[in-house]
């Protein structure tokens, strides 16, 4: 509508032609071998942990809340069923309940289809779900905020919260991601993670161990479980722990997740090149502790990149394009994808509007490709040094141009039989990944790509 009220006019952003063609460079595959003490069986150590005894103690013999969030979790479908029937064992009634603050739109059924999106369904973990955003308030900050929780969860009078232990994106400190920050941002839904976020990021973690000692006195917390991953994805662990213990564990536990984290295969590089970014890929859309390129001055680390290129959004991601700021230029599919609401939302829950904002937004790959080399300042002065990667969680095999080659990690080496070969598009400008196909799972590995929803 006009200011007036009359029909306005619809306004369509459209991406650009780049000014000219460039001569990009020949690319050559690479692969990644990280350091990994190997899968764990995640159903036999979470029904060995829940039925140890200062845990099965716990369990009631009624309803339970599973709290389960959006937050990337290999196998969480797996795990999710591993919980419910060790709580089942114990005489517990669980249910789910979404804890993932602000995803899904903010809505309740936006929050049941992200779970589902997950492979998070009644069927598949044998529980119903149990969506809503109603909260009940468990007090207030030294400055006044307030900490809420799922009123589902409170009503039942038992919880058990499920996630992953990793470093933010955001922050840095003792806590990051992990149980405490499930514990009171993914259970406190929309309003919770509002409330946490609207001072911003500076001294997040002391808000965060804050939130949660109110938690720990006036929630019905049963345990947490936690879980780690290696850079493959895969669970090399799980830990089981009482509430009283979050703030004593999280803190070894996180180093640990760090220590396993990928990475790129260069510690510099002119171009980035990423193919999708997405929610169910990183909370940031793409990992910033992958990229080096953090929304906020409060965390820092990875890589020197110049130039960051992104071609596409996951379907998972339903048009949640948080991210996209992080990004120099995007291709037009990109815009095309994204829902505002949905990415804006996120962005006013966390208070963190930077890694939403619009980049130059070309007309094709190709397009896009070449304003990043024709605008990306040489490192060296030398040829074009540009990475390509599927997304910043599969991370196995990506490709380097030939500069690159010299440059690489002790971690990374070009590929068996791979030789450098030029960049490819279709007649309409679409990029042909540089990569073979992915990969399935092999010895308990992941060696293609998973997907890994995000930030509150």
């Amino acid at each position: 509508m006009g200011t007036d009220g009359a029909p306005g006019r619809a306004v369509a952003v459209e991406g650009i032609r780049a000014p000219s063609t460039v001569a990009l460079p020949r690319m050559v595959r690479v692969r990644q071998e990280f350091p990994t003490p190997g899968a764990c069986d995640v159903d036999v150590e979470i029904r060995r942990q829940i039925d140890a005894p200062d845990i099965a103690r716990r369990i009631p013999r009624g309803p339970v809340a599973v709290a389960v969030g959006s937050r990337g979790v290999a196998e969480i479908p797996r795990i999710t069923k591993a919980v419910v029937n060790a709580l089942r064992r114990h005489g517990a009634q669980p249910f789910i309940v979404p804890a993932m603050g602000s995803h899904g739109g903010a809505t309740a059924e936006g929050q049941r289809e992200v779970l589902a999106g997950l492979g998070v369904t009644e069927a598949a973990v044998g529980a119903p779900i149990v969506s809503s955003m109603d909260v009940v308030e468990l007090g207030r900050l030294a400055d006044g905020s307030g900490v809420y929780w799922d009123r589902e969860a409170h009503r039942a009078g038992a919880a058990v919260a499920v996630g992953r232990v990793k470093p933010h994106t955001a922050f840095r400190g003792v806590i990051e991601s992990g149980l405490v920050k499930m514990a009171v941002i993914g259970l406190g839904k929309q309003r919770g993670a509002q409330s946490m976020h609207a001072p911003g990021f500076g001294g997040f973690a002391d808000r965060l161990v804050e939130g949660y000692g109110i938690v720990a006195r006036r929630a019905p917390l049963l345990f947490g479980v936690g879980t780690i991953e290696d850079a493959y994805d895969v669970p090399v662990q799980v830990a089981v722990v009482s509430p009283e213990a979050f703030l004593e564990r999280e803190p070894a536990l996180l180093e640990r997740a760090r220590s396993l984290m990928a990475r790129l295969p260069v510690t510099a590089a002119d171009v980035l090149v990423v193919q999708e970014i997405g929610k169910n890929i990183s909370g940031d859309g793409m990992d910033p502790n992958i990229t080096g390129r953090y929304p906020t001055p409060f965390a820092s680390g990875g890589p020197v990149i110049r130039k960051i290129a992104v071609l596409d959004l996951t379907d998972e991601t339903q048009g949640n394009a948080n991210g996209v700021g992080m990004a120099d230029l995007i291709a037009q599919r990109v815009l095309e994808k994204t829902d505002l609401r949905a990415t804006y939302m996120n962005a006013l829950t966390s208070t963190v509007i930077d890694s939403v904002r619009l980049p130059m937004v070309l007309a094709t790959d190709r397009d896009v490709l070449d304003a990043a080399v024709l605008t990306a300042p040489r490192i060296d002065g030398g040829e074009t040094r540009l990475v390509y990667i599927r997304n910043t969680l599969a991370l196995r095999e990506v490709a380097v141009s030939e500069a690159l080659v010299p440059k690489l990690l002790p971690h990374a080496q070009v590929a068996a039989g791979a030789a450098p070969a030029a960049l490819s598009f279709t007649a309409g400008g679409v990029l042909q990944p540089p990569l073979g196909p992915v990969l399935p799972r092999t010895g308990g590995q992941a060696v293609g790509s998973r997907p890994d929803p995000g930030n509150f």
